[in-house]
Order: structure tokens, then C-alpha cells, then sequence
């Protein structure tokens, strides 16, 4: 037993080594190759249970490289990172073109305004969106002690210069309502040493940066002030009448004055210089307006006549429609103009037409004992520049406001304001969110009546909108066929 134990352990050392050198012993008899059998079968067993354990991590291994293929190789990943990219670059570069679309549709439709506006066919269309305002919203700024007669709105919208009979001058601030700067009037006679009017200030004019005043009175004289400051700058005589019109021409310096002697002048306000006059009108001028072209339009009083004065070529166009004096005018475009006269109308010109496109006649109603009635004198008109709305006034205790036909070929109206008192002058702000209204006691010309219940001041008027929520459709027809 113990033989066979001896035999059975040599042997598989020697089978081990045999293994391990490579080399195998031939076995003589029987019972050496029974025996040589079982040992070769438990020696492949135990060689395969070693190579399952030596191979087992390396199929681990494969197994999770395996498993790591299947969810992203390194190709797989910079193939996404492209795709990522690309499509990233692609939404920036389709966001670009909307963002340069709508930048181009808004320079083009700016453009196209631009060109619309130097023609004069630019209407915007907000007359039917406006809502009177209430009367608790309507502001009354007093300052003044006799009737307001001209005034003129900074071009940002924030400061309102006005002059009265009393011949000072104030600026106002809008948001408050306070008084900023008074330039006080002098007595007739102290002349020589007061700076500023000694006489009834008829007309003032601001230019387009905001930069001068100008200011016109009884005395024939025209001052420049520096609208900032209220510094005096300049004096310019030469007009041999009252100093009844004044206008800058926008984007210049250029000022163009009118006067009752019947002549325009051209200054250069930055040189201090007079540059020529113009001749034509029958009568004495009684208003003056000017935009961007090298041009104005002026109102000639009781020579019927509105006239339209080309500088550079030194012509003039004569308009006639009005049946007694033209005491007030306003360009709305380069292209038309509103007047208003004693007669009691309300018209719009053309400068292509030598008639009115359109008149309201009695726009204010009539006056006077039964029998005896007279139109209501139209003392001022306002045009909200580049739109289809303008506004008149008069003494018969409203400003009325207008919405101009298609074309500028009707006008309507829209509503009118409780005020009384002559209204002398009136302003709409650049922006269209107010409208000042200069009133007095007396007419600004004169003193044929009184209406001694007025209040000398100007009244600002908030111009509301319709909630768009609120318009009906009608209304959004209605504005869609006259666009």
C-alpha cells in the first residue's frame, strides 16, 4: 500500500516535471499505463482549473472592454463632439441671419421713411388711436403776469420756453412744472442797459440740437440766447417792423426771420452774420415755418396769401384760398402745410396746389349778438410732424384737434379740449405725448376783447392712446385701408 502511495506521488512529480520541462518517460507493464491514465486525467483537471483561474481576469478584461466599446469609443466621442459643434455653429450662424434680417428690415424701413420724409409724403397714422384726456390730467403752469403769446419745446421733450406780453421769458420744466429760469422784461426806454425785450415778445424759435433761442418782439429786434443757460449772445437788427416769425432750419443754424416791414431775412447764427432778404408779401407777415429743406413757408396776413420761399434759387410760390387775413401757419410735412384765419377756417395746403386741398370753414364756431355773427378768429395751429393730426385754436373755450384725410384731402374732427381764453399758440412735443396750449386773457395781436375769466399760462395736454386691447375691429379696418 504504501508502494503504491511512494509510486503514485513520484510519479506526478515526475508528470509535473514533464510538464514543466516538456519531456515525457515511456512506462512498461499494464498497470503503468492504467495508472498513467488516471494520473493524465487528474492532471487535465487540475491544468484546466488553472488555466480558468489564470484566464478568468483577462476575459474580465475583455468583458469590460467590451462593454466600454458598446457605450462610446474615443472615435465615437469626437465624432458627437463635431456633431455638437457644428450643429452649434449652425444655430449661431441661423440666428445671425434673423438678427441681420431684422436689423436690415429696420434700416430699410427707416430709410424708407427717411426718404418718405424728405418728399413729403410721410403720414403716420395715430389720429385714431387718441383719447381725450380727463380734466383732472391737464396741468396749468403760471408764471407769467399778462397773456401768453408764443412758445417753443426743447427737442428732447423736457424744457418749454415761453414769452408773453409782459416781455419776459421762462423756462419751464416739463416733468415738474417748475419754473427753471426767468428772463425778466424791461421798461420801454431802458434799452441801452437791460438785457433782454422791452417790448411784447411775438415769436421765439429753438434750433434742432437744442443749442440757441431766438427770440422776436415789438422793437424790431431778434435775440439769441443759449438755451442751456439763458446766457445772451447776440442781437440782430435790420428789420424796419415787429419781428412777427422766427425758424431754425433743422440740422443748421440757419435762422429765418419775417417781419410786418414784409420781408425774410436769413441769418447765420454760428458766424453772427446776415446772409440776404426776401421780398413779396403785400402785407405784413403774420407767421413762419421751416423744416429741413432749404426753404420756408410763410402766412402774409390780410394779402390773402400763403407763400412758399425757395432760398437758394430766390423764387417764391404764391398760394391764395383764404378769404381774409392768414394769422397762423405750420408745416406737417415738407410737402403740406395747416393754416388757420380770421375768417374761421382751417385749411390744408400742398405745395404742388395753388388751392387748399382741403378747408373747414367755421371750424370754431361763430360769436357775436343774433343777426351779427361773426366766425371765431382761428389764433393758432399745431401739426404733429410727419402724422395725420393736428389742432387749432381760438376763444370759444376748446382746443379743437383734427385728423387729416387720406392724401391730406379731409379733415376731421377728432375732439376738443375745455379752455378758456384766447389760446395764442400751440406745440405738440416731438415725441407726440403732449401738447402745450399758450392762453391768455387777450389776443396776442391786440386787444380787441377780454375774456377775464381766463388764466394766463400754458396748459399741458396729454395725448393718451387706445389700449390696443381696446380697438375695435372696424377701426383696425378702417386703418388698414387708409395705410
Amino acid at each position: 500500500m504504501s508502494f503504491f502511495l511512494k509510486n503514485k506521488g513520484n510519479v506526478k512529480v515526475s508528470k509535473s516535471k514533464e510538464k514543466l520541462h516538456g519531456t515525457g518517460r515511456k512506462s512498461d507493464g499494464d498497470g503503468d499505463k492504467r495508472n498513467k491514465s488516471k494520473l493524465s486525467k487528474r492532471l487535465n483537471e487540475e491544468i484546466s482549473s488553472e488555466s480558468e483561474t489564470e484566464s478568468d481576469p483577462v476575459g474580465k478584461k475583455q468583458r469590460g472592454d467590451d462593454e466600454v466599446e458598446i457605450e462610446e469609443t474615443a472615435q465615437e466621442k469626437k465624432l458627437r463632439l463635431a456633431k455638437g459643434y457644428l450643429d452649434q455653429l449652425r444655430e449661431e450662424d441661423e440666428k445671425r441671419e434673423e438678427d441681420d434680417a431684422f436689423e436690415s428690415d429696420l434700416v430699410a424701413g427707416r430709410l424708407q421713411e427717411d426718404v418718405l420724409e424728405q418728399r413729403g409724403k410721410l403720414q403716420r397714422l395715430i389720429a385714431n388711436d387718441l383719447v381725450p384726456p380727463e380734466a383732472s390730467e391737464i396741468r396749468l403752469l403760471r408764471g407769467h403776469k399778462l397773456p401768453v403769446i408764443c412758445l417753443v419745446i426743447t427737442p428732447d421733450d423736457k424744457q418749454i420756453f415761453s414769452a408773453a406780453k409782459d416781455c419776459s421769458i421762462i423756462k419751464w420744466d416739463v416733468e415738474s412744472g417748475k419754473k427753471l429760469h426767468k428772463i425778466a422784461g424791461g421798461r420801454k426806454g431802458t434799452e441801452d442797459r437791460h438785457v433782454g425785450h422791452t417790448a411784447h415778445v411775438l415769436c421765439m424759435a429753438i434750433s434742432s440740437d437744442g443749442k440757441y433761442l431766438a427770440t422776436g418782439d415789438m422793437n424790431k429786434l431778434i435775440m439769441i440766447w443759449e438755451a442751456a443757460t439763458c446766457k445772451h449772445v447776440y442781437k440782430f437788427t435790420g428789420h424796419r417792423g415787429p419781428v412777427s416769425g422766427l425758424a431754425f432750419r433743422r440740422g443748421t443754424h440757419d435762422l429765418y426771420s419775417a417781419s410786418h416791414d414784409r420781408s425774410i431775412k436769413v441769418w447765420n447764427v454760428d458766424e453772427n452774420a446776415y446772409v440776404e432778404t426776401l421780398f413779396g408779401h403785400q402785407d405784413v407777415i403774420t407767421g413762419l415755418d421751416c423744416l429741413s429743406r432749404e426753404r420756408c413757408v410763410t402766412a402774409g396776413g390780410r394779402d390773402r396769401t400763403v407763400r412758399v420761399w425757395k432760398i437758394a434759387e430766390e423764387s417764391q410760390l404764391v398760394f391764395h384760398g383764404h378769404e381774409s387775413s392768414i394769422d397762423c401757419i405750420q408745416l406737417i410735412n415738407e410737402e403740406h402745410m395747416v393754416t388757420g384765419g380770421d375768417d374761421g377756417s382751417v385749411s390744408i395746403w400742398s405745395v404742388n396746389r395753388k388751392k387748399p386741398l382741403t378747408t373747414v370753414k367755421r371750424a370754431h364756431g361763430m360769436r357775436g349778438d343774433p343777426g351779427l355773427e361773426q366766425p371765431c378768429w382761428v389764433s393758432s395751429v399745431a401739426a404733429l410732424l410727419n402724422s395725420d393730426t393736428v389742432a387749432s385754436g381760438s376763444h370759444n373755450s376748446n382746443v379743437q384737434l383734427w385728423k387729416c384725410g387720406q392724401g391730406f384731402r379731409g379733415l376731421e374732427p377728432l375732439f376738443n379740449i375745455p379752455m378758456a381764453g384766447f389760446v395764442n399758440s400751440l406745440k405738440f412735443a416731438n415725441s407726440g405725448k403732449f401738447l402745450v396750449a399758450g392762453v391768455g386773457q387777450e389776443h396776442r395781436l391786440g386787444r380787441w376783447w377780454r375774456v377775464k375769466e381766463a388764466k394766463n399760462g400754458l396748459y399741458i395736454i396729454p395725448l393718451k392712446r387706445k389700449d390696443p386691447e381696446l380697438i375695435t375691429a372696424p377701426e383696425m379696418e378702417t386703418e388698414q385701408e387708409e395705410r
